[in-house]
């Protein structure tokens, strides 16, 4: 493959992975009971939520919850499983697509809550639902070219402010059918945080070694998926097909250098049941190989990798064969290999 779009790592290894989850739990039945007049008006079926998103539930912050705090919570969670000190990490990546202000980063933040030393470099990373996997990526360049002993990478998700702008607006009379479902995504999405952390595979043999893998863009199609606090705009069909169209193409032209057909793991992001079911059909996997996490957590953005990751930890064996794999808003494709 030409260019930046395929990396290869000697010496990385994923150490922990571990995620932190909101106390509260909010159905999609209480979300459509919300949005029962709008659905009424629009001749929508109920179910909706549950019938084309297959998601049946997912996390809010509770009160005295954060997702800055559950971010930090993570971290210290994942510090601890890889018994790395604090003291030791080199780097701090967040990689949230939430934040409460534009500056200063949401990493600084992060570094003070988990108490990382002044010499820890730190700073965010947004790339929509991708941005997990890039912060690994460029943690592992580091660590690689001997910049960085340790990395940490983290994420917190906030969706409740987004689902209250937009369960709010869908009510308006004034909005019909095409405008309800260009917001239908934003009532998928889930909050939740994760964190992970990363360091060289010679110090660390009982890790999980990081081999590489691609990236891939199509950028033309920038204007399908945007967001904001106030709402998330989409044209899901075209999104699914560009979507689809760009992980084909990654697929096919890894397939010279990578073999990611016998996989025994296939960690997704989670989106939905359409999302899930096209990219297994589009690439030929194993459904059963590919567990989901979506139905009861809803869509968590880039910490759903993460999170859907440490939760398949406790079942994958040495040596099994573990692919990250995500398209996120924009649009962009990244595919990562681990040898766990």
């Amino acid at each position: 493959m030409a260019g930046n779009s395929t990396a290869r790592f000697a010496n990385v290894s994923l150490l922990s992975v571990a995620s932190a989850l909101p106390g509260r739990v909010t159905t999609s039945d209480d979300i459509e009971d919300r949005l029962s007049s709008a659905l009424s008006r629009l001749r929508l079926r109920s179910g909706l939520l549950r019938r084309v998103a297959g998601v049946v539930e997912r996390r809010n912050w509770a009160a005295g919850e954060s997702s800055d705090d559950a971010a930090v919570a993570a971290g210290r969670q994942a510090l601890a499983e890889s018994g790395v000190d604090a003291s030791e990490i080199g780097l701090v990546i967040n990689t949230s697509v939430s934040r409460k202000h534009l500056e200063p980063s949401v990493a600084v933040r992060l570094h003070h809550g988990l108490g990382m030393p002044s010499s820890a470099i730190n700073f965010d990373i947004a790339n929509a639902c991708l941005g997990f996997v890039n912060g690994m990526s460029v943690a592992a360049s580091m660590i690689e070219s001997g910049q960085i002993r340790y990395a940490l990478i983290v994420n917190g998700e906030d969706a409740d402010e987004i689902q209250v702008n937009t369960i709010e607006r869908l009510q308006r009379e004034d909005v019909d059918r095409d405008q309800f479902m260009s917001e239908f995504a934003s009532l998928t999405l889930g909050s939740g945080a994760a964190a992970a952390v990363l360091g060289r595979a010679d110090e660390h043999p009982e890790g999980h070694r990081i081999l590489g893998g691609v990236t891939r863009a199509a950028t033309q199609f920038h204007e399908l998926c945007v967001g904001s606090v106030d709402g998330m705009f989409t044209d899901a069909k075209a999104l699914l097909k560009g979507g689809l169209d760009l992980v084909v193409s990654a697929w096919k032209e890894a397939s010279t250098e990578w073999n990611w057909s016998t996989v025994d793991r296939y960690i997704t992001h989670q989106v939905s049941s359409v999302h899930t079911n096209a990219i297994v059909k589009a690439v030929k996997l194993s459904k059963d190989k590919v567990p989901t996490t979506f139905p009861r957590l809803g869509n968590v953005g880039p910490a759903s990798i993460p999170i859907t990751l440490a939760e398949e930890q406790s079942t994958l064996n040495k040596g099994d064969r573990v692919l990250l794999m995500g398209v996120g808003s924009g649009l962009n494709t990244a595919m990562m290999e681990i040898a766990w």
